[in-house]
C-alpha cells in the first residue's frame, strides 16, 4: 500500500475530497487541525467513527478539503469521505463499514420553496370568515 486513497463525501449540500495516507492518525481538515476546524465534540465524534468503527485510527493520516453546507453537514460530508477512502484502502473493511451504516450516503437535502407560499411547505393560515 503506497501513495493516497481517495474519496469524496457529500451531506446536504457539502463535499468533501478526502485523502489517506498511511502515518500516525493526524487528522487535518482545510489545512487545519480537525479539533480546530470542528469546534462541536458531536462533529468530531462523527468523522472519528469510521475510524473507530475499524480500528484503523492511529493507521492513516487523513487530509480533507470541504466546500459548501454548513458545519454538521460539512462533518457527514467528511466521515463518508473517510468510509469511502478506507474501503479503497482495505477492501476488507466493507463488511465492518456497511453495517455500520458509513457508506450509506445521506440523501436527505433542504427542500425548495414553492411559489405563492412561505416556505417549503409552510402556507398562509386558512381563515373561515
Amino acid at each position: 500500500m503506497k501513495g493516497y486513497f481517495w474519496g469524496v463525501g457529500r451531506r446536504k449540500s457539502a463535499v468533501a475530497r478526502v485523502r489517506l495516507k498511511e502515518g500516525s492518525g493526524k487528522i487535518e481538515i482545510n489545512k487545519r487541525e480537525y479539533t480546530d476546524y470542528f469546534r462541536r465534540e458531536r462533529d468530531r465524534v462523527e468523522i472519528l467513527k469510521p475510524l473507530k468503527d475499524t480500528k484503523t485510527l492511529e493507521k492513516f493520516d487523513v487530509f480533507a478539503s470541504v466546500k459548501g453546507g454548513g458545519i454538521s453537514g460539512q462533518a457527514g460530508a467528511v466521515a463518508l469521505g473517510i468510509a469511502r477512502s478506507l474501503l479503497q484502502a482495505d477492501a476488507s473493511l466493507e463488511d465492518t463499514l456497511r453495517k455500520k451504516g458509513h457508506l450509506t450516503r445521506d440523501s436527505r437535502i433542504k427542500e425548495r420553496k414553492k411559489y405563492g407560499k412561505k416556505g417549503a411547505r409552510a402556507s398562509f393560515q386558512y381563515s373561515k370568515r
